[in-house]
């Protein structure tokens, strides 16, 4: 029997989805649940397990968009698997084979040459065809020709697409590569497009003196790491930070919805974390109600999981603030690009030691830049700067605005 296996559907408002890859090849023989290949979604990339055993029949290629529901592929349910030939069987059926293909005396010479030959019109434009090419400086090289016997047609001109001038070419390698983008790819780039020109994004900066979080990571985290089994690192301290700044001005923990404000009494906070497949963002549900321990295990959780394609699209939907982390990579300032339909994103950048002044003298202390991109259509000036503003108090006192000025309590030691 020939099982049809069908796309199922990633989550809500996903209709199609891209096979990546094909992990199986055509008349393979698969096992039930064995992942048989990738498909991506304009949210996250997914492995296709197989829903029987049997051998495979393909019915999609690879980089083919396929609508929920779509056939991909058929099992045949009554094939039995394969027995694997030993080493020396395999050498023995080479041989014969080897044997029975040798050329026989008398046998007709085998014609080496293309079965086709190529007529005089192939590669030869039409007049019109021609006239197109020599307006947009194509090559008829470079045009395949789809007309009898090879012929470039007008619609063939028409559809070519010249290359943009590089200049006069200079020595070394020129060589280049094209690579079809990912859906989500895509999907991120037409948000991030949709962000700019949608919203009234604006950006407001301010620096972050690190040392107090230092000196309390120098003298609790092995002791943390111990007991809780993950690092003490500076994502607790800026979510925490960010979900009292959100309590302070709530006009940033909302978004706009037609003619409408929403304001949201929780705190689902996005991470913006790098993947094999491009940028992700996946969520800490109700981060108001973590602690150091709960947002160090959760950013970690969800980290492994996008960084091993494991990520669900439930665990990237929603949303109602983005902390992005471009310091790991060396930014020392960015601009970030608000994640629709949020308001607003905090980006947090690398710490450089840096001369400041403290109580009227020069002191070298360990600074973070941070920058808050917003919507101004909602979020005023005095929202943005103040909620800013807060963040820097909190992360500067931590013992006493993060912690309630016990921090064994509030690191669960």
């Amino acid at each position: 029997m020939a099982l049809e296996m069908k796309v199922p559907s990633p989550g809500e408002s996903i209709s199609e989805v891209e096979i990546a890859e094909w992990l199986v090849q055509d008349g393979d023989y698969v096992e039930k649940d064995q992942p048989i290949a990738e498909v991506d979604s304009d949210k996250a990339t997914l492995e296709l397990p197989a829903e029987a055993s049997g051998i495979v029949t393909l019915k999609a290629e690879e980089g083919d968009v396929v609508e929920v529901g779509e056939v991909v592929c058929l099992i045949d349910t009554d094939a039995e698997k394969p027995e694997e030939d030993s080493p020396k069987e395999q050498t023995k059926e080479e041989k014969n084979e080897t044997k029975d293909i040798a050329p026989k005396e008398g046998d007709p010479k085998e014609d080496t040459s293309s079965s086709k030959k190529e007529s005089y019109a192939s590669g030869v434009p039409s007049p019109a065809a021609k006239k197109i090419l020599d307006e947009k400086n194509i090559p008829s090289k470079d045009v395949k020709g789809t007309g009898r016997d090879g012929r470039i047609t007008k619609d063939d001109a028409v559809k070519a697409e010249g290359k943009p001038s590089m200049g006069t070419p200079g020595k070394g390698s020129r060589g280049e590569s094209r690579k079809k983008l990912s859906m989500l790819r895509r999907k991120v780039a037409e948000r991030l497009v949709s962000a700019k020109n949608e919203t009234a994004m604006l950006t407001t900066f301010n620096e972050v003196d690190m040392k107090p979080i230092f000196d309390l990571r120098a003298k609790y985290k092995e002791e943390f790491k111990e007991k809780h089994g993950v690092g003490l690192g500076f994502m607790s301290f800026f979510t925490l930070a960010v979900v009292r700044a959100l309590d302070e001005f709530p006009a940033v923990n909302s978004m706009i919805d037609g003619k409408e404000m929403i304001t949201y009494d929780y705190k689902d906070i996005s991470i913006a974390v790098s993947g094999p497949k491009g940028l992700m963002v996946p969520v800490m549900r109700n981060a108001e109600n973590l602690s150091f321990r709960g947002v160090e295990q959760e950013v970690k959780r969800l980290a492994i999981r996008a960084r091993e394609g494991q990520i669900t699209v439930d665990e990237m939907t929603g949303g109602t603030f983005t902390i992005s982390n471009g310091g790991v990579f060396g930014s020392m300032l960015s601009t970030p690009i608000i994640n629709p339909p949020q308001s607003g994103i905090l980006g947090m950048h690398n710490i450089v030691e840096r001369p400041i002044a403290v109580d009227g003298e020069v002191k070298i202390r360990p600074i973070m830049y941070v920058a808050l991109s917003y919507d101004h259509r909602i979020i005023d000036g005095r929202e943005s700067v103040g909620f800013l503003v807060e963040v820097k108090k909190a992360l500067e006192n931590p013992e006493e605005l993060l912690m309630n000025n016990d921090v064994k309590k509030a690191l669960e030691l």
